[in-house]
């Protein structure tokens, strides 16, 4: 998604991210602080798209700072790798699993939705690995963030590693649902996994598991 160039749209937007800012204090619970020394604070990044649409009982704040993130860091400018791919990813669903917070767990589910076109083919007309695991790296990273922006942890750091499993292909026009779960979020390294499905048969087309960590300081 590219960012506004002209004065005019800056100020306009500027404007507009200032109004969004007031809401999101009003929004946030009265214990939220910003996590310290963020690689990425997701609270920092301009703000991107309307989450009204969105479902899931996660807080209204929760849904448009992970959709910041995603799109500012995630997605970045029309000049960014897999820009065409990833700006028409739209999220459907944030849902925040409560149920074993007692026993110090809480777990964060993200659904995201697009269609394959033409810049996501392989030269046999199906769905490329590489983008696949774009989509993936992408998609899988929201639930760490949403799970960090509630656990006033930064949940997202850089990919160390990620395992994918390919299970069936998808051709041009396949609605494709992007299911991605938290499973742990340290201090330091957190993982999730990730299902990618054919909405509309239900067929699985990739699976993963992503680990990311938080980077260190470089030594020389």
């Amino acid at each position: 998604m590219s960012r506004p160039n002209s004065a005019s749209t800056s100020a306009s937007s500027s404007s507009s991210i200032s109004d969004f800012d007031t809401h999101l204090h009003a929004s946030r619970p009265p214990n939220y602080r910003p996590p310290g020394k963020a690689w990425i604070d997701p609270a920092s990044l301009p703000n991107y798209g309307e989450v009204k649409h969105i479902r899931g009982n996660a807080p209204e704040y929760v849904k448009q700072l992970n959709s910041n993130t995603f799109f500012s860091y995630g997605v970045g400018d029309e000049d960014c790798f897999g820009h065409k791919v990833g700006k028409n990813v739209k999220f459907v669903d944030v849902n925040i699993d409560r149920r074993q917070e007692r026993q110090g767990r809480m777990e964060a589910t993200t659904i995201a939705e697009v269609q394959v076109t033409k810049y996501m083919l392989n030269g046999a007309g199906m769905l490329h690995g590489g983008c696949v695991a774009y989509l993936i790296d992408n998609c899988c990273s929201t639930p760490l963030v949403v799970l960090g922006l509630l656990q006033n942890v930064n949940g997202v750091g850089v990919t160390q590693a990620m395992n994918i499993l390919f299970h069936s292909p998808a051709s041009l026009g396949t609605r494709l649902s992007i299911i991605s779960t938290s499973i742990s979020l340290g201090g330091r390294v957190m993982t999730s996994r990730c299902e990618i499905i054919d909405k509309d048969s239900g067929r699985a087309v990739a699976s993963a598991f992503l680990n990311k960590m938080q980077p260190g300081a470089p030594k020389l």
